[in-house]
């Protein structure tokens, strides 16, 4: 449950502020359809991320536990580093197939823009991490859909209202913690 707990918590602070989040927004102000909204960004969130889970779970099966320990490590210290740093939004991303309708523009813009974005990469560092994909896909993709869901339905005027500054600091300092946690290798010291 640890794998869940975690993996929605980092990555529901993490996607605050995040472009798919702004990505969020833009849909909803444009679209104005919560529902195929909400099901677009669960459905590309649940493929991307159970691509990157299963990326995860096999990279713990070929790298060995020593070096793996070194990479997660490196992973998690390099999210915390990548959460201190703004996203912007490109006006193109929400051009993308726009004729597949509200569901469909929604399905694609996300799962793009979702592709190397710092939550995909959390979510195969935390698959390796926690050995349990299956967890941290349903946890990465709860976070991704408490992060996003309120923004599709608050839009822009509450978004200023929230202090991306700490968001993001807490969700670095997560990362970090468990960066060093890894690489130290702390579990075994007192398991």
């Amino acid at each position: 449950m640890e794998s869940l707990f975690v993996s929605t918590g980092v990555v529901a602070l993490a996607e605050i502020g995040d472009k798919t989040q702004l990505l969020a927004f833009i849909l909803a102000a444009r679209f104005k359809k919560p529902i195929p909204i909400i099901a677009g960004i669960l459905v590309a969130t649940l493929i991307n991320h159970g691509l990157a889970g299963a990326l995860g779970a096999w990279i713990t099966s070929v790298v060995s536990p020593e070096i793996m320990r070194w990479i997660l490590g490196g992973s998690f210290i390099g999210m915390a580093i990548w959460t201190l740093i703004p996203d912007k939004i490109e006006e193109e991303e929400t051009q993308v197939a726009r004729h597949l309708g509200v569901f469909g523009a929604t399905l694609v813009t996300f799962f793009l823009a979702e592709m190397g974005d710092k939550t995909q990469i959390a979510t195969v560092a935390l698959a390796a991490h926690y050995g349990a994909p299956l967890m941290v896909i349903a946890g990465t993709t709860l976070g991704m859909l408490l992060a996003d869901v309120p923004a599709v339905f608050v839009g822009n005027k509450f978004a200023a209202r929230i202090p991306m500054k700490l968001v993001h600091s807490i969700a670095a300092g997560i990362f970090a913690v468990m960066g060093l946690l890894t690489i130290f290798q702390v579990d075994k010291l007192f398991g």
